[in-house]
Order: C-alpha cells, then sequence, then structure tokens
C-alpha cells in the first residue's frame, strides 16, 4: 500500500476522526481502488490511464491516489475506509467484486462519493455505478473469430460466471455463428480477473482442444503469450496489447474510462454530482476498438468495421432476434431487440453453446 496513504489513515484512526472537510482552495482528493497490476495491459492499466487522464485535465485542482492488488472482500472495505480518512472525497472502486464494500463504506461516509465499475447496486445516495458495454465489442471481434477460425473451434477464457461475462460469450458467439454456422465455443471458466499462470493454463488447454483462436474475459497478457507461442489468433483484451501485433492479436478491445472520470470529478467540483447507473458503449467512446491487424483478411475488416459502425449509429443491436435460449426455447423474436433488463441479469446461454454456466 502506498506508504503515505497508510501512515495518515493510522493517525486519523488513532485520534478517532475522519479527515476535515475541504477547504475552498485544497485540490479535490480522488483515489482509486485496483484489483489487479497497473503494470499489464489489461483491465487495470486502463484505468489507471484514466487516473492520469484526470491528473492532466485538472492540474493543480485535483490530487489523485491508488491502491493496487486489492482482493475483492475485507481487504477492499479496509482500503476504502483509509482512504476516505485520508481525505478522499470521490473513490472509484474499479471491480465487480468491490460491490458490497463500496456500499458498506459508502454508508459510514455520506459526504463522500464513491463510483463503482460494472455494479448494479447504489444503496445509498452516494453510490453511482459505470459500467461499459463490453458486449458490442465482444460482437465485432466475435465476428472476427468466425471469419480466421480454421478448426472451428475458438476457446474463450471466462473469469466469474456474471452477467457481465455471460453477455460477451453470448454475444461473441452469436456474431462467430452468424459468419460460420460450424463454430463451436468452448468455455474454461478460471474464477479470477487477474491471475497470470491460471490464464496461461486456461489457454494451454484450449489451445490443446484444439482451439486456433482465444478469446478472454481476464485481465493479463498472459493467453496472448500463450497464443502467441502456439501460433494461434487472439484478441487484446480491455487494452490494445499492441507488443503482440501484427500476431496473435488481430484486434482488440479497449476500454476508455477518461471522459466518465472526467466528467464525474468535474460535477462533484461544480457540486452537481448525482447518483447515477451509466451504461455506455461504442458509440460514447467507452468501448473502443484496436486497429485490426492485417493478418485479417480485407473483406472481413470491411464487414467488421461495418458492423462496429451500425452498433455505433444505433441500427443494429447485437441481440437481435431470432434467438433462442441454449434449450431451445425462443428467447427473441424476429428483429426484437434485447431489453436492457434481461441483458443486465443475464444468467443463461443461448442456443448452440454447450456447456453449463456454473453456479
Amino acid at each position: 500500500m502506498n506508504a503515505t496513504l497508510k501512515t495518515l489513515a493510522s493517525a486519523a484512526l488513532a485520534l478517532g476522526l475522519a479527515a476535515p472537510a475541504m477547504a475552498q482552495d485544497d485540490p479535490l482528493q480522488v483515489g482509486f481502488v485496483y484489483v489487479g497490476s497497473i503494470g499489464d495491459l489489461g483491465w487495470t492499466y486502463e484505468h489507471d490511464q484514466s487516473r492520469l487522464a484526470v491528473e492532466e485535465h485538472f492540474g493543480d485542482a485535483v490530487e489523485t491516489s491508488y491502491v493496487e492488488n486489492v482482493p475483492e472482500g475485507a481487504d477492499a472495505e479496509r482500503v476504502m475506509t483509509q482512504m476516505v480518512l485520508s481525505g478522499a472525497d470521490l473513490i472509484f472502486t474499479t471491480s465487480f467484486g468491490y460491490m458490497d464494500a463500496t456500499n458498506a463504506v459508502a454508508e459510514r461516509f455520506p459526504d463522500v462519493r464513491f463510483e463503482h465499475a460494472t455494479g448494479y447496486r447504489r444503496d445509498h445516495p452516494n453510490v453511482s455505478t459505470y459500467s461499459a458495454r463490453f458486449y458490442e465489442g465482444r460482437a465485432v471481434i466475435g465476428h472476427i473469430a468466425g471469419h480466421m477460425t480454421e478448426s472451428n473451434i475458438v476457446g474463450y477464457i471466462a473469469s466469474y460466471p456474471i452477467p457481465e461475462v455471460i453477455r460477451g460469450i453470448n454475444a461473441a458467439y452469436h456474431h462467430a455463428r452468424a459468419v460460420n454456422p460450424d463454430v463451436e465455443f468452448r468455455v474454461v471458466w478460471v474464477y479470477t480477473w487477474f491471475d497470470p499462470a491460471q490464464e496461461a493454463d486456461a489457454a494451454q488447454a484450449l489451445v490443446d482442444q484444439g482451439a486456433d483462436v482465444i478469446m478472454q474475459h481476464t485481465d493479463s497478457t498472459a493467453p496472448m503469450t500463450v497464443a502467441a507461442e502456439a501460433e494461434v489468433v487472439a484478441f487484446g483484451q480491455a487494452s490494445d496489447m499492441e507488443q503482440f501485433a501484427p500476431f496473435p492479436r488481430v484486434a482488440s478491445i479497449i476500454d476508455n474510462w477518461a471522459p466518465y472520470y472526467i466528467d464525474r470529478t468535474q460535477a462533484v467540483m461544480d457540486g452537481t454530482w448525482e447518483s447515477v447507473d451509466t451504461w455506455d458503449g461504442i458509440a460514447p467512446g467507452m468501448v473502443e476498438l484496436g486497429e485490426f491487424s492485417e493478418r485479417i483478411p480485407a473483406e472481413v475488416r470491411a464487414s467488421a468495421q461495418a458492423l462496429a459502425d451500425s452498433i455505433a449509429d444505433g441500427s443494429y443491436h447485437p441481440f437481435t432476434g431470432p434467438l433462442n435460449r441454449q434449450d431451445g426455447t425462443a428467447w427473441l423474436a424476429e428483429g426484437e431487440v434485447a431489453d436492457d433488463g434481461t441483458l443486465a441479469g443475464m444468467d443463461f446461454y443461448i442456443e448452440g453453446i454447450t456447456g453449463e454456466i456454473p453456479n
């Protein structure tokens, strides 16, 4: 943990005092809680790039701090509490598993604003949630995967069986199957967001099963390294992972939190901050697509871009019927679009995906 942060928090705890209210001319204190390591290109790296964008945008008007590699549990609550006691006015908690801790600390400190990434609960008026429509980007790379596979086996490394991850698998498979009816998805659940060793083992297991395309909803570059050694196709996750370009990385989903972080910081400064739920995608720029590799055939690059453009302009939704559930029962009729409520709580595979979603 940051030594200064730890010292200040300990002092405040010893005195039994919360941090004093921010003076008018004092910089806004903005804290970030990270589930992984900044150094590995991926989820945490992109959140930190956006933290740096906040510093650049506001200059001396803000001071930011962060703690990385914070487990999703009691440690998260302790870290958030220490941030508050050190003077934080606004805290971004950047992983789904921080939901309970975020709401617990927010209840104790109603004058501090909390922003929770990818969660769905804001139990208190000083909590907001924000997430990205990652499934929009996964639809595009699923389209590419369906074209690129020669074995017709696409491997998918999944983190936790939560709606965000299930949506991504369904979106990718739906759009891979649309261009390749013979495609098969094999999903390995690793129950971690960031564990390079586990992610590498999962990638290798999928390669051993015949997958020649690897997709992931985990945060490290380890699967990309395995893909490079096996000479199979892979996609950047959260970051462009450009050091693997032009191969095995042929495209990427990039998370861009900077505009949101700047906007919410400004709202605290202006006194206009309100508790809201935000779910943005390709059109507002929260989900970006990295440059398509020339290893992708030109006509596929063009069709993938057209798909992305249609999602961005609203003329196409990645979950448009006809679509059935995995058991063959009807879900969406011809032309029907999935509602956000169903997508937010998605707990089922679509027809064609084999295997079960773990409990």
